[in-house]
């Protein structure tokens, strides 16, 4: 019932605005609200703080059926999901579940600040730093592809508080968009997901109270990582998701589409790249759908995470690729919604962990 409720969602509230939100490169702010009200941005958010209390899987079923519709909207809904209330439940204390997560249920957006300028899959080489001035902390630097920048009002900064420690200094800290200091600077012009807001965050002498730290001093790192690692299921839901949409469409305009005197529907060679596309989409929903399910029942999901997230990537960029090819001309138009998830599959293989950064992880653990 979950899962076709949001996709009467998707298809009713969501897929008139694709093109226009796309265009204008941000999500119409009345859409956001209908999508706090529907429950959608507090999945494992616990029911005192206005949640809707359901599992990780069914946060995983949602974003890929929003991804089916708009992988944009998607995202927004992820980062909040996956990345920030996650984060704030296991490594925040009470009193910042209380501030912060019925917040987050019903109006807040959270974005999460790590990236910077030298520090991609580096993450840890990070330059932002912090120091302490009585009970409080004082943040100062840059932080590049911040996704929600535009909208969130609160963001996961990652700053080293100690610096001679190297990663084992990096803090994670909760600030709040309306604090002195902090302002969102250039929102970045994508190829893909362009409704998605991707800005830049920068923090001059920003002040942040010492409760306001995710954790203790110096377990940034781990914060990082271990939401990182439930993001990236995330975003291969997201890349299951959008290849499906893709598919869908193409599996209706070859059976419309004519030559030779036939649908092209007709011709073997095109119904074999349909099976292969199928098949290979089937694999990587199990693939997704099994991290998540360890996750859940709280086993070790560190490589299928990584295995899901580099198969789905890699499978999106090649469904999508055969969609556009399989429209003909018309898939290198705007009007036409397969250009869109073409473009929208790219970032999949960079965000939230590269394609080479995926295949280490597992490589490592394999090898250990």
């Amino acid at each position: 019932m979950f899962k076709e409720a949001v996709c009467t969602f998707a298809l009713a509230e969501i897929e008139p605005l694709v093109s226009e939100m796309d265009s204008k490169k941000e999500i119409e702010p009345e859409l956001i609200k209908k999508i706090f009200d529907m429950g959608l941005m507090s999945i494992e958010i616990p029911e005192e703080y206005g949640g809707t209390q359901s599992s990780f899987f069914n946060s995983i079923l949602l974003i890929e059926e929003i991804s089916k519709v708009d992988p944009s909207v998607a995202i927004l809904i992820d980062v909040q999901n996956t990345l920030v209330n996650n984060a704030l439940f296991r490594w925040g204390s009470k009193e910042i579940h209380k501030r912060y997560l019925p917040k987050l249920s019903s109006e807040w957006i959270g974005a999460y600040a790590l990236s910077e300028s030298g520090s991609g899959s580096d993450a840890f080489g990070l330059k932002c730093q912090a120091y302490q001035q009585g009970s409080d902390w004082i943040i100062n630097g840059r932080k590049l592809w911040v996704t929600n920048a535009a909208e969130a009002s609160l963001y996961i900064v990652f700053a080293n508080a100690n610096p001679t420690m190297g990663y084992k200094g990096i803090t994670a800290f909760l600030v709040e968009r309306d604090s002195p200091g902090l302002s969102v600077g250039k929102k970045e012009n994508k190829l893909g997901i362009r409704a998605s807001s991707t800005s830049e965050l920068v923090l001059e002498d920003v002040k942040v109270p010492a409760e306001r730290i995710l954790g203790s001093v110096g377990d940034g790192y781990r914060v990082a990582i271990e939401t990182l690692n439930e993001g990236r299921i995330g975003i291969g839901a997201q890349m299951i998701g959008l290849a499906q949409g893709a598919l869908d469409h193409t599996k209706s305009y070859i059976k419309e589409r004519e030559q030779f005197g036939q649908p092209i529907s007709n011709f073997q060679g095109v119904q074999f790249q349909i099976a292969e596309a199928a098949t290979n989409l089937e694999a990587s929903r199990l693939l997704v759908y099994n991290a998540a399910r360890l996750k859940d029942q709280s086993k070790d999901f560190l490589v299928p995470a990584a295995m899901a997230k580099l198969h789905s990537s890699r499978m999106a960029q090649n469904v999508t690729s055969l969609c556009v090819d399989l429209y003909g001309g018309y898939g290198f138009a705007s009007e036409y919604p397969v250009e869109k998830y073409y473009r929208d599959s790219k970032i999949g293989t960079i965000y939230e962990g590269t394609t080479n950064m995926q295949l280490q992880t597992i490589a490592k653990v394999l090898l250990k």
